[in-house]
This record gives structure tokens, C-alpha cells and sequence, in this order.
């Protein structure tokens, strides 16, 4: 029998992104965000959705760029800090024993220690409630040696978490269990 929860915002799993900015006075921010994901491949895209209370959003609004670096298990602590402090009261990064580097292709910072940076230019900003959602085009990624195979991220070494929103909870990603487009060919 199922029960019934409610709206909520509980699609499981949600990333745990680091966005990474710089603000008005050119100093490199860093905030974790769980509001976020793919949403178009050509050209390729992703989303992002933060609360205009935040530090950050005034300078998405602003540069109209971003990166998301995507941390690993060992990184959980510092990512979730960089959610519970603002960068109006804190550097964030200093504290953490983070440093970052301009993007290549877009004005935002890359979190140096952070295995996996993606670029953004914001071609979309939408008020929806609570939220805005800043849709960016990814125009670069970036990725340490360390996590690839085959000159591709691997999963299995880059180690992402994820978080649970209803109970507040992370969790390192789980087991491969095959290969899309290959596991459900006996339905076919």
C-alpha cells in the first residue's frame, strides 16, 4: 500500500553542488546547492535554483556566470558548511583550506581542490516562488586526471555525494549496476 506524502520537494536523490562566484567586489564565494540539474544536452545545460536571501544569488544575477564543482565524499564536511555559513559574514574558502582560479570561459571562480568544475553563462534566470532558477550553458568542464578513465570522469574515483532534502541527510553515490542503454534490452 503506498501513503500518500504530500507536495514536497523530495525528488531522491538531489546533488550536493558547490556554485562558485565572485561578488560585487571580485572576491571568490562559494555556496553548496541541492536545487539543481541537467535540463537540456544541446547545448548542453544544467540548473541551478537558489533563494534570493542568499549571497550568491545577487552576483549570478550579476556575472551572469558560474561554475558548479562537484565534491567528493572526502570534501562532505567543507561542502556543507559552505550551505550553513554566508559569504556576507564569512571567507568561506579560507576557512575551509580552499583556494580557486579564474574559469576559462566564464567570470566565475573554479574551487581549485574540488576534482570536477563545470562552467556556466547564464542564459535563463526564472522567478519561480521561494526560488530562482538560473539555467547556464555549460561552456567548459574541467576535471583533475585523478578522477578519469579513458579521459572521461569515473564515477567510482571521483566519489560524488548526494543529498536527501526531507531528512537533511548525505550519501556517497552506490554501486555500478550496468550499463545504460544495455541492461534493459531483455524487454525489448
Amino acid at each position: 500500500m503506498k501513503v500518500s506524502l504530500g507536495a514536497k520537494p523530495m525528488a531522491y536523490p538531489t546533488p550536493a553542488w558547490v556554485i562558485a562566484t565572485y561578488d560585487k567586489d571580485n572576491k571568490p564565494n562559494v555556496m553548496t546547492a541541492a536545487w539543481g540539474g541537467i535540463c537540456c544536452s544541446k547545448p548542453p545545460c544544467l540548473t541551478v535554483s537558489l533563494r534570493s536571501a542568499t549571497f550568491s544569488h545577487a552576483a549570478l544575477v550579476e556575472r551572469k556566470a558560474f561554475t558548479v564543482n562537484i565534491p567528493t565524499k572526502n570534501q562532505i564536511a567543507q561542502a556543507d558548511y559552505f550551505g550553513m555559513a554566508s559569504g556576507r559574514d564569512y571567507d568561506k574558502l579560507a576557512a575551509a583550506g580552499m583556494t580557486t582560479s579564474p574559469a576559462g570561459s566564464v567570470d566565475a571562480p573554479l574551487v581549485n581542490e574540488i576534482p570536477l568544475n563545470i562552467e556556466c553563462k547564464i542564459v535563463g534566470i526564472h522567478e519561480l516562488g521561494l526560488h530562482t532558477q538560473f539555467i547556464g550553458e555549460i561552456m567548459d568542464i574541467q576535471a583533475d586526471d585523478s578522477i578519469l578513465t579513458e579521459g572521461k570522469p569515473d564515477m567510482a574515483k571521483l566519489e560524488p555525494v548526494v543529498f536527501c532534502p526531507e531528512i537533511r541527510t548525505y550519501h556517497a553515490l552506490g554501486e555500478f549496476l550496468g550499463r545504460a542503454f544495455s541492461v534493459g534490452k531483455m524487454y525489448l
